[in-house]
């Protein structure tokens, strides 16, 4: 655009005199003026108004094409009584502009010249358009709102179905598994007789997901309202392992910080799905958790001693597949395999964006 109306400028045969040279100056800057106006309509509003009024009073008649467009960029943004009070502003001031120049001119010449640096038309098309499409990027982001409206009440219709699945299906096959546990172990108390280890953990296993269950359900409910368990409830996952045997440890390295809770929640999970898969199938007597927290990431390792080898390494299962899904969905790094010396590793690192 400034391009343009310097070349408007030039054809007009002007001279290099020092009120030529304010008029080409005024010509380029009222383009210039344009790159600014998504930032700050009004005031490019403004500067181009005022540029066209100085060529025009200088001698140049070029047509205020710059103040069209910023009056464009006004009414999109929005700023539509600012832009009418600027438009006929600028057209009162363009014949005064004209009047001005050193030539006789009379009233009718003067806007006669105004009209044709500035047509109400050309005003009138240009703000209608940037009304249309203000108009239309409403019923746009309108529309956007209405389908995210949409979207979050079905994933919450959604949610409060596989809460009523989870519960139907789950709930009373874990009860029944606690009563029965409970009076396994209550008779054998009741006879004298000593408790099996085996028992007491299918006990404390029952509660355990009972309590997980219902705070699965919760979230499910609550739309993510519930705590979810994250690296402070590790201890807890640790202390359950050893009292099934287990002889479990946990290290926890680097300056305890808050992390995002998609990484909180992930880091547990992971700790909760290595202990079980040990405890499942790995025939481990020893298993160690090791956290380290860094500035910008953290890592989390479990190892044990099982009878894992890579000769004889497995499938993965489902848990271990969710397992590199959410580390994945992280933009983190998970390995998962058997050990050279035996046993069986998993080495997961969660970035962590201090910004988020």
């Amino acid at each position: 655009m400034a391009a343009t109306l310097l070349v408007a400028g030039l054809s007009g045969n002007h001279s290099a005199t020092d009120i030529d040279l304010l008029g080409y100056a005024l010509l380029v800057a009222g383009g210039l003026a344009l790159a600014a106006r998504r930032r700050a309509p009004v005031s490019v509003l403004a500067v181009t108004g005022l540029c066209a009024v100085g060529y025009q009073a200088v001698g140049f008649d070029v047509p205020a094409v710059a103040f069209l467009f910023a009056v464009y960029a006004a009414v999109r943004a929005g700023h539509r009584i600012i832009t009418v009070v600027v438009a006929v502003m600028m057209l009162a001031a363009l014949p005064l502009a004209a009047l001005a120049l050193p030539q006789d001119m009379s009233v009718g010449e003067a806007l006669a010249r105004a009209r044709g640096a500035l047509e109400l038309a050309w005003l009138v098309a240009a703000g209608a358009a940037g009304e249309a499409l203000r108009q239309a990027e409403r019923r746009a982001d309108e529309a956007e709102r209405t389908r995210e409206e949409t979207a979050l009440r079905r994933a919450n219709e959604e949610r409060l179905h596989i809460a009523r699945e989870l519960h139907d299906s789950l709930t009373h096959q874990i009860s029944v598994i606690k009563v029965q546990a409970g009076v396994a172990v209550h008779l054998a108390r009741k006879r004298g007789e000593q408790v099996p280890e085996a028992l007491l953990a299918i006990q404390e296993a029952g509660r355990e997901a009972t309590r997980e269950l219902r705070a699965t359900l919760e979230a499910l409910r609550d739309d993510g309202r519930t705590p979810p368990h994250g690296l402070a409830h590790v201890p807890e996952l640790v202390e359950r392992a050893r009292m099934i045997g287990l002889d479990a440890t946990l290290t926890i390295e680097g300056q305890r910080h808050d992390v995002p809770a998609a990484v909180d929640r992930t880091a547990y999970r992971i700790v909760q799905e290595s202990l079980t898969n040990i405890a499942r199938h790995a025939a481990a007597a020893t298993a160690s958790v090791r956290i380290d927290v860094r500035p910008d990431a953290l890592a989390i390792r479990v190892d044990d001693d099982g009878k894992a080898t890579p000769a004889t390494a497995a499938m993965p299962g489902v848990g271990l597949l969710g397992m590199r899904e959410r580390v994945t969905a992280l933009g983190g790094r998970l390995r998962a395999e058997p050990r050279n010396e035996g046993g069986f590793t998993v080495h997961a690192e969660l970035p962590v964006d201090r910004t988020s």
